[in-house]
């Protein structure tokens, strides 16, 4: 009756049936409350009161409309209205349920007969008269949410949350247009910066109008713009996303979030035209946060998570004609685009405490390092849990109990019964309703292990879902950018870079690296002559690196993934470059920083290190690459095709690859690794063996030679060795290798005084200077691998380093060879003072080599001993013979209690040492099982025109010839036997075997041993044994009868030599009458 009066009275009777009927209402609601703050009675009465019992209820919105709004009009003018009004706010949810249902009732009136079957009611269009009364109304209590919200009353959310929801209901009833006018009225109402419960109030209207069946459906204000409700949502929330207030910014991020859920799990709307008409109403939202980024960085990990969900879902389904607009704005907005992508593979890693796809359990390994970000389930709502799928459900139930800690029981009886499992949904509900734990950790340690398990799955799908989505947008952009189509930095393309230094350097799961590497040879084919250009080398590097630390995972797919990696970057470097000299230097580059990361050696179980099982993988990986057997089955298993390696890019005009050419590349790289490895096996006994610890350092030098910065490197660590060990010509011939680097490096970019003479000058004082110095390698420069620490001035220092320890191995024929090198630096300069210097020292130089010519003692600058190694202890040294070079004060006895002593700590209870005391030769079928033996002999150096054939003895000590270079690589020694098996006989038995080694390079050396490559043995019966003593001794008498003296009036032979000579070669009584008589 009230209603009627309300609808059809007169303006007094309306008023006062509207103030009855408040009255009513409010007793009512008095009495019981629920938990909406809505009461049940009256809710069933207004389902009771509009079902239309045929036809017979007439509409009373419009009377109600009017009544309430000049209620609400006299209010907002200063006018009495008494405690009605309140009471009317507080009942607000109530009449505005009214209008609606009124107004559902008149539109199904209208349309009922006329509406096809099946069809949706169509919207109705309120009368102009009607609608200002609404509007007038609905303006007045956005007065009352505005007003009451400043003073923080509970009153004004409540009548915030019913204006939304009579909007909601109005979008089903009446023209959406005529609906968004109010929503304009709202916004316009709350529009600029307001109070943060002011705008709580806004993000709550927006979530509300925004949750509607047919919000996909919404059309714009005017006719040619699309849906005004979600222009309306991206402007606001990112106006909230700018806001201080983090429990707001959360709010906004989680609708958008519940938005895409919802529609990615309607069954409406799931044709691929479909979504991509929500992806582009969503699209706008990137492009504002694009050209605001500086809003995106300032939210949390969490928000940043629940953005970049929308994110990825709106750019999944949008098609590629959208994206590539995007990308033709500028080139800066195609970069931030990128960084976007960066923040996703970023903030959704998955990394475990353990990875078990990496290394053994190498306490370096990469899942370690840096603090892990916090997991997107930590902060999983249960409005998310509720778009998951059922699929998420454990389909077998544990042993666990309901007592055992564990958050195993259900939650109610309606969520899963007991032959149901339990669900990971249910137990983060439970948990995060219960708030156990004080963290998140202790959230996911309250699981139940097989939760857990499940939990760690879903989170790494989740992670693998993100990077493949990554991939696939980067592959596209790279077409896009082939066709030149898009604004990006042709020079560089660092979008590209970026994103596949980001793949690469974070851990992910099989499945994306077997569709990464397809993408990766694709992006090679379109893009390799920019990628693997100088101005990438940072790139190319950090590609190299990683794809090399794929090569030592446990996991064989990955590691044969890595191999193609490889493959690819090699094919690229004959498409673009003809050849594999830069490549190898990157590649040589990146697996020494890869050796300081990864564990080469592992204990036995006796205390000792072996190779780890790292190490063989990444030998195995390396080996693979230049296995043309094993190449095909390779791509195969990769995805790619079979001529994917030999075919060559369009427009290129490379080489055709060439497996000898990978071959040598792979030998390189495994030449390095065995020094590597070499090196870290020989820790235990650096500091006891130093020719072993040298030895090291030189294999280190030598494998790294393509790359100038660790070939040096390694050089200096040896020059230190040897200038621990006092062998100052060692560290000298490794300084003049230093210089050798830099001064090659020089003349390859003709840049410097010097020329390749000069170069082949000091090669013949260092005969090891490497060769391996290309142009590409000495003007590489990388992370500080370059050549701006190759200069004349550097070439200068390392050139007196080795002038300075020449000298104190007073070895000064180098000396002055070395000063001819300098001078002209200086004479370039007209550095009149050093040169003076320099000439001065060239001087005393020769005036040292002068007074060792004129020495009665003649000059020995190193004694040599060849050692032999018999057993199986020795490892690698077995049945090798090396020859030693020592100082010269430096005998027999003391290096074989040096060798001795170093060699007997590596014996163990099953193997002693012993010490063959003469040099016969040695028969290792013959020799003891369990015995390691050391064969120790004296040797002399072999000049370069001696005749080796004579029969004469070698008596170097009364050589009195002039000093010559003292460069060795041959030598001998004399070794007596008999016929009958015995060493001495008499003088008609007395046979002499001359033994003549050759040696691997030749002394001073960089080293301090050298391996024999051959021996060469010649015999003299005794006759010739005689003769020869004979004629040896004859002929040093008379050399040092008929040699000048080199001080004038010193004509006189030296009686110290003469006395020497014919000591042993004829008795004393005759010695001493010849002496007598002649002098």
């Amino acid at each position: 009756m009230l209603l009627h009066l309300i609808g059809n009275g007169g303006e007094t009777l309306q008023v006062a049936a509207f103030r009855a009927m408040v009255n009513i209402l409010t007793r009512v609601q008095q009495e019981s409350v629920d938990e909406a703050e809505r009461n049940i009675f009256l809710v069933n009465y207004v389902d009771y009161a509009f079902d239309d019992f045929g036809g017979r209820q007439p509409p009373v919105y419009p009377g109600l409309a009017t009544v309430w709004g000049s209620l609400a009009r006299s209010k907002a003018k200063g006018y009495r209205v008494g405690p009605v009004y309140d009471d009317v706010l507080a009942m607000a949810w109530f009449f505005l349920e009214l209008i609606a249902k009124s107004m559902a009732l008149e539109q199904t009136r209208l349309f009922y007969h006329s509406l096809p079957l099946g069809e949706d009611v169509p919207p109705m269009q309120l009368k102009e008269g009607v609608f200002r009364c609404i509007m007038q109304l609905y303006d007045c209590l956005l007065t009352e949410v505005h007003e009451r919200c400043k003073r923080g009353l509970s009153l004004a959310k409540r009548l915030n949350s019913s204006l939304a929801f009579f909007c909601y209901d109005l979008l089903s009833i009446i023209d959406p247009r005529q609906v968004f006018e109010l929503v304009s009225l709202y916004l316009d109402k709350f529009s600029g910066v307001c109070q943060l419960v002011l705008h709580d109030c806004k993000l709550t209207f927006l979530q509300i109008i925004c949750d509607h069946d047919l919000f996909v459906e919404m059309p714009g204000r005017d006719p040619s713009d699309r849906n005004y409700l979600s222009s309306v949502l991206i402007q606001e929330i990112f106006l909230t996303w700018d806001h201080d207030d983090l429990s707001q910014r959360a709010k906004a991020a989680r609708i958008l979030v519940v938005l895409m859920c919802k529609h990615g799990f309607d069954a409406r709307y799931q044709k691929p035209e479909d979504k991509l008409y929500i992806a582009q109403l969503y699209f706008p939202l990137v492009g504002q946060i694009l050209d605001e980024m500086p809003v995106f960085y300032n939210l949390n990990p969490v928000e940043k998570r629940e953005v970049l969900i929308v994110i990825l879902e709106i750019v999944r389904n949008l098609d590629d004609a959208s994206l590539v607009k995007a990308w033709q704005q500028s080139i800066a907005r195609s970069r931030l685009f990128f960084k976007l992508l960066e923040e996703c593979l970023t903030l959704f890693e998955h990394r475990k405490p353990a990875d078990s796809m990496l290394m053994e359990c190498s306490s370096r390994s990469a899942v370690e390092d840096g603090p892990m970000s916090p997991k997107y389930s930590e902060r999983l709502s249960p409005a998310i849990n509720h778009y998951l799928s059922e699929a998420s459900r454990q389909e077998v139930r544990g042993q666990g109990t309901p007592d055992n800690g564990y958050l195993w029981q259900r939650v109610n009886s309606q969520l899963s019964s007991p032959t149901q499992p339990y669900s990971l949904r249910e137990a983060l509900a439970q948990a995060q309703s219960s708030r156990i734990g004080a963290s998140a950790q202790a959230l996911r340690e309250s699981l139940h292990p097989l939760l857990r398990q499940k939990l760690e799955l879903w989170e790494e799908n989740l992670s693998a879902s993100v990077s493949l989505q990554v991939l696939e947008i980067t592959d596209k952009f790279s077409k896009a950018a082939a066709s030149q189509s898009i604004a990006t930095d042709y020079g560089k393309l660092d979008c590209i870079t970026s994103i596949f230094m980001s793949f690469f350097s974070r851990n992910q799961p099989l499945t994306f690296w077997k569709a990464l590497f397809p993408v990766f040879n694709n992006v090679f084919e379109l893009h390799g002559a920019t990628l693997m250009a100088r101005e990438n080398d940072r790139f190319l590097k950090q590609i190299a690196f990683h794809i090399l630390r794929l090569a030592v995972f446990r996991n064989d797919n990955i590691r044969k993934c890595a191999v193609i990696g490889l493959q690819i970057l090699v094919r690229s470097s004959f498409s673009y470059f003809m050849q594999t000299a830069r490549l190898r230097v990157m590649l040589t580059i990146t697996l020494s920083e890869l050796m300081s990361d990864v564990q080469v050696t592992q204990m036995k179980s006796n205390g000792t290190l072996e190779e780890s099982g790292e190490a063989r993988r990444l030998r195995k990986s390396l080996e693979e690459m230049a296995d043309e057997s094993k190449s095909s089955n390779l791509l195969t298993e990769c995805r790619l095709p079979k001529n994917a390696l030999v075919a060559i890019p369009e427009k290129v005009a490379g080489v055709q690859w060439s497996w000898s050419e990978v071959k040598h590349l792979s030998d390189s790289l495994l030449l390095a690794l065995d020094a590597s490895l070499e090196h870290a096996l020989l820790a235990s006994v650096m500091n006891t063996d130093r020719y072993a610890a040298a030895e090291s350092f030189y294999k280190l030098a030598m494998a790294f030679a393509p790359v100038p910065d660790l070939h040096i490197m390694w050089l200096l660590h040896l020059c230190d060795a040897h200038q621990e060990m006092q062998s100052a010509a060692e560290a000298a011939q490794c300084a003049v290798a230093v210089a050798g680097v830099v001064m090659q490096a020089l003349v390859s970019r003709n840049d410097g005084v010097w020329n390749n003479d000069h170069v082949t000058a000091l090669r013949k004082i260092c005969p090891m200077v490497s060769n391996e110095i290309t142009a590409e390698a000495s003007a590489a420069e990388v992370e500080g691998y370059g050549s701006s620490k190759l200069t004349v001035d550097s070439a200068v220092k390392y050139l007196q380093l080795a002038n300075k320890l020449f000298s104190q191995a007073e070895l000064y024929h180098f000396c002055a060879s070395i000063l001819e090198l300098v001078i002209p630096v200086y004479k370039s300069r007209r550095s009149y003072g050093q040169l003076a210097k320099c000439h001065t020292m060239l001087t005393n130089i020769y005036e040292s080599i002068l007074e060792q010519e004129s020495s009665p003692i003649p000059f020995t600058d190193a004694t040599y001993y060849r050692v032999g190694f018999y057993g199986e202890k020795f490892g690698k040294l077995d049945t090798k013979e090396y020859i030693y070079r020592e100082p010269r004060d430096v005998r027999l006895g003391d290096i074989m209690e040096k060798l001795s002593h170093i060699y007997e700590s590596r014996m163990d209870g099953n193997h002693t040492l012993h010490i063959i005391p003469d040099s016969r030769q040695v028969k290792p079928d013959e020799l003891l099982s369990g015995v390691c033996y050391l064969q120790i002999t004296a040797v002399d150096p072999v000049m370069e025109d001696e005749d080796l054939g004579s029969r004469r003895e070698r008596i170097i000590s009364l050589s009195t010839g002039s000093v010559r270079a003292r460069v060795f690589d041959r030598f001998l020694f004399d070794t007596p036997f008999t016929k009958n098996g015995k060493t001495q006989g008499g003088l008609e038995d007395q046979w002499k075997r001359r033994t003549v080694l050759q040696t691997e390079g030749s002394f001073p050396a960089l080293v301090n041993r050298l391996v024999v490559t051959k021996s060469e043995s010649l015999e003299f019966s005794p006759v010739e044994n005689a003769i020869g003593m004979i004629e040896t001794r004859t002929a040093a008498l008379r050399n040092e009868l008929e040699e000048p003296r080199s001080s004038d009036g010193d004509q006189l032979p030296r009686l110290q030599s003469l006395q020497r000579i014919l000591q042993g070669s004829v008795a004393v009584q005759v010695s001493f009458f010849i002496l007598l008589e002649y002098f």
